[in-house]
């Protein structure tokens, strides 16, 4: 996508954003302003730890007097800034995405969108009610291959759509990392896997079924051997301390001590060090005394390392997903869709279509222009193509340019949540009985 075709010729003052949470994903989302200062500065940051928004701070020389411990406190001000990038944790984003919408913000809201379907509704009612722009974190929309798969679909080149396979590899130290010792292994800390690693992928499902309904859903999955009882006999509660640590391939030593040794500082070992730069005395600190250092049988987790979800749509189109973590790769998504006239596979990184009628295949790539000198070529570039399109809408005033707007992100985040209902009540859920749709 590069600098969008409708920013091209305009001289358009920049784009005045504020960072709510000032981490790993409001950090990256930020550097599109290192890259195009011309469209974009960063002008305020909110975020209880000095050390994040401090950092921001320097990188985009704000003002101290816009540097804030709690949002609250940018509320009580007159509107002073365009838009607002919400990337707190996901419990946390309701109240500033409905606050900041009221306001008169545009919104740049992290995925999940919130952690029930009722504020997520909320927030979408609290935008549409105040006219402004609400773009959700679903970056692989913006990813440039997986475009070229609606693309393709809306062309028809594998005529009607008859079935959608989807797979998440999340990796097997990534999810070690996140949802095993981290932010997101407690339901009640932060939210059920599905919701926070795999509304990307439902809401891709839900955008390839196109105008077509889910009428009902039905869901599998547990958490698998990151329990207790695999605990290997003799280790300890950390691997630290640990006699087998060699032998195991979640071991914290080897994801994050391991990488620093080597000169490795990005994530995930950015991650365990919240206060500091990671070096090899602050992540051996982490690993004596931080959750990321326990042994993944001794942790807190309870979220699914496994889950299955099958859907019907309108017409007859079925799809299924999986997710697992126990994987080589490590998020690089693999899809078929099978049509009435093709067949239509991505491998994570290129697309094929084989012609029933021809029985030739075609492999179709998509450039990406992300810049990676900046850390925004994350997720096959998407990071950037994303912060591409938000800041043209908000500075062209054009909600179109927005791939991930209000309604249908709504609309897949519900199904997200039938999807769970129907895992823990062991039935199908007909998604027409329900108050949403």
């Amino acid at each position: 996508m590069g600098q969008n075709s409708s920013q091209v010729g305009r001289m358009t003052p920049p784009v005045r954003l504020i960072v709510v949470g000032a981490g790993c994903r409001g950090e990256i989302y930020s550097q599109f302003a290192s890259i195009h200062p011309d469209r974009l500065k960063v002008v305020a940051v909110a975020d209880p730890r000095k050390f994040a928004r401090t950092k921001l701070q320097q990188q985009h020389k704000i003002v101290e007097e816009n540097v804030f411990e709690d949002w609250h406190s940018l509320i009580e001000r007159d509107k002073f800034a365009d838009a607002v990038a919400i990337c707190t944790p996901d419990r946390l984003h309701k109240e500033p995405a409905v606050a900041f919408a009221k306001k008169g913000y545009n919104v740049l809201l992290e995925k999940p969108m919130a952690t029930t379907a009722e504020d997520c509704s909320a927030i979408v009612e609290a935008c549409t009610q105040s006219g402004v722009m609400l773009s959700v974190g679903h970056v692989l929309r913006y990813d440039p291959v997986i475009h070229k798969i609606k693309a393709l679909i809306d062309a028809g080149v594998i005529g009607d759509v008859i079935h959608i396979q989807h797979l998440e590899p999340v990796g097997f130290y990534h999810f070690a990392h996140s949802f095993v010792r981290g932010s997101w292994r407690n339901e009640v800390e932060s939210s059920f896997a599905l919701l926070a690693k795999s509304c990307h992928d439902i809401d891709l499902i839900h955008h390839w079924a196109g105008a077509r309904r889910c009428v009902k859903v039905s869901s599998f999955g547990s958490v698998s051997h990151f329990q207790k009882k695999h605990k290997p006999t003799g280790a300890a509660d950390r691997c630290f301390d640990c006699s087998v640590e060699r032998n195991c391939p979640y071991s914290a030593c080897k994801i994050y001590l391991d990488r620093v040794k080597h000169g490795h500082t990005g994530w995930p070992v950015s991650v365990i060090c919240p206060n500091s730069f990671p070096d090899i005395e602050s992540v051996t600190e982490a690993l004596k005394t931080g959750p990321y250092g326990r042994c993944v049988y001794e942790c807190d987790n309870d979220v699914c390392s496994n889950q299955v979800v099958n859907m019907e749509f309108e017409g007859g189109l079925t799809a299924a997903f999986s997710m697992v973590a126990f994987t080589e790769e490590i998020c690089k998504r693999k899809t078929t869709i099978n049509g009435s006239k093709g067949e239509l596979s991505y491998d994570g990184h290129e697309i094929h279509v084989f012609d029933f009628l021809t029985q030739r295949s075609t492999k179709h790539t998509a450039r990406c222009n992300a810049h990676k000198s900046f850390g925004m070529s994350g997720h096959g570039g998407a990071d950037y193509h994303l912060m591409d399109a938000f800041i043209s809408a908000v500075a062209n005033n054009d909600p179109s340019l927005i791939r991930s707007g209000p309604k249908e992100t709504l609309q897949s985040h519900l199904l997200v949540f039938e999807a769970e209902r129907s895992r823990l009540e062991s039935r199908v859920v007909y998604c027409a009985e329900t108050d949403h749709n």
